[in-house]
């Protein structure tokens, strides 16, 4: 997948060994649009911070979503500085500290137990003000297709749906729960799957409150919209819109999504100069000034990463430039160990010392998921278009 013309000009301006990222806006706010006009009329979009949280991707899709869905006191930071219309606050594991901040800043919490409701109840009745929460469900049943359930099956994620009588009848004076988060799996391409889920989650939600008596105002499917990295697929968007075809939850109650990795990954692309070509052992290695340390998902997920070669005809050097032709290549970085690799048996036309690989559907789950300060190599530049 060769980067637009404008992101190859980011490129090509940055200076040697080039090793940057770039975040295009205009792919942001296109995609948001594409993704909201496969939703239900009137449904909330919420971007999830963390597929990325560079401030200028947040802030972008701060104002093209309805608002933003964070998961730390950090990224519950980032989306008041980027003025969000409206936050939700995730995750498993939030401090006292992190409560307490949601409420300042009238964030609506998912609530993942029995005893972080109650911790909830107390930051609030310390500042006074009733919170918004809606509880957080790991419901029985199949899991949906994707990289990772996280319903359906043990995870750590939300109240056990055999537990839930149990946490809403707490009912705390401070804290008003107005329906569900029913986030079920990270990167699903399977369109009807997605729909059929958002259609039963919908139902169960109806169903629950009203046996358990709760007032609902919404209901929260959570994120999930994957993309192809080994392609250029991404959830049918056309297919989806036509399982969610009329549907409405009763009584005007609020249909929240929150994607996050669908509304970033193809505004992203992460490039690095090849540094030296070697041969070892009967393979190619294409040795970059980058790696899994700005970019760790092809080894976290254990796949091969497309690339593009963007030509570089400068040669500073006085003797013959390295290069390679019609050959396979793994392509692998700067640290210390043999898994630093993007990409594995590669096939390219012709590959030179100094020329840079272009690595598109970077946008999400790039940089904010790498370890950093391995080996303390300087970051890439980011350059935002």
């Amino acid at each position: 997948m060769r980067p637009p013309e404008h992101v190859e000009a980011a490129l090509r301006s940055q200076p040697r060994p080039v090793c940057a990222y770039v975040y295009d806006t205009a792919a942001l706010r296109d995609r948001a649009a594409a993704v909201r006009a496969a939703l239900p009329p009137g449904t909330t979009l919420l971007y999830a911070v963390k597929a990325n949280g560079h401030p200028d991707v947040v802030r972008t899709l701060a104002a093209a979503c309805d608002g933003l869905e964070v998961a730390s006191g950090g990224e519950l930071e980032l989306a008041v500085a980027a003025g969000a219309r409206r936050i939700v606050f995730g995750g498993p594991a939030k401090t006292d500290a992190e409560l307490a901040a949601a409420v300042a800043a009238g964030a609506q919490v998912n609530v993942e137990s029995a005893h972080e409701l109650r911790r909830l109840d107390l930051a609030a009745r310390a500042a006074g003000v009733v919170a918004e929460a809606a509880v957080r469900v790991n419901r029985a049943g199949p899991a949906l297709p994707g990289s990772h359930a996280m319903t359906g099956t043990p995870t750590p994620f939300g109240v056990d749906e055999a537990a839930l009588a149990g946490v809403l009848a707490l009912r705390p004076e401070s804290v008003r729960i107005t329906g569900f988060h029913l986030h079920a799996v990270s990167n699903n391409l399977h369109a009807a799957a997605h729909a059929r889920f958002i259609a039963d989650a919908v139902d169960w939600s109806v169903d629950t409150a009203r046996r358990h008596g709760v007032p609902l105002r919404l209901v929260n499917v959570g994120g999930g919209l994957g993309v192809d990295y080994l392609g250029d697929s991404t959830i049918d968007l056309d297919a989806l819109r036509a399982g969610l075809a009329g549907l409405a939850v009763p009584g005007g109650a609020d249909l929240i999504v929150e994607p996050g990795r669908i509304l970033a990954a193809d505004a992203g692309w992460y490039a690095a100069e090849v540094l030296d070509l070697k041969h070892t052992h009967g393979r190619w290695f294409a040795v970059l000034r980058g790696g899994t340390h700005h970019f760790r998902l092809p080894a976290a997920w254990g796949y091969s990463h497309p690339f593009t070669v963007l030509p570089v005809d400068a040669w500073p050097y006085g003797w013959e430039r390295p290069q390679v032709a019609d050959v396979a290549v793994d392509v692998v970085g700067e640290l210390c160990t043999p898994r630093d690799v993007l990409a594995r048996d590669r096939h390219v036309r012709r590959l030179r010392v100094g020329d840079v690989l272009v690595f598109g559907r970077t946008g999400a789950y790039g940089w904010d998921i790498s370890h950093h300060d391995f080996l303390r190599h300087p970051p890439p530049v980011f350059d935002v278009v």
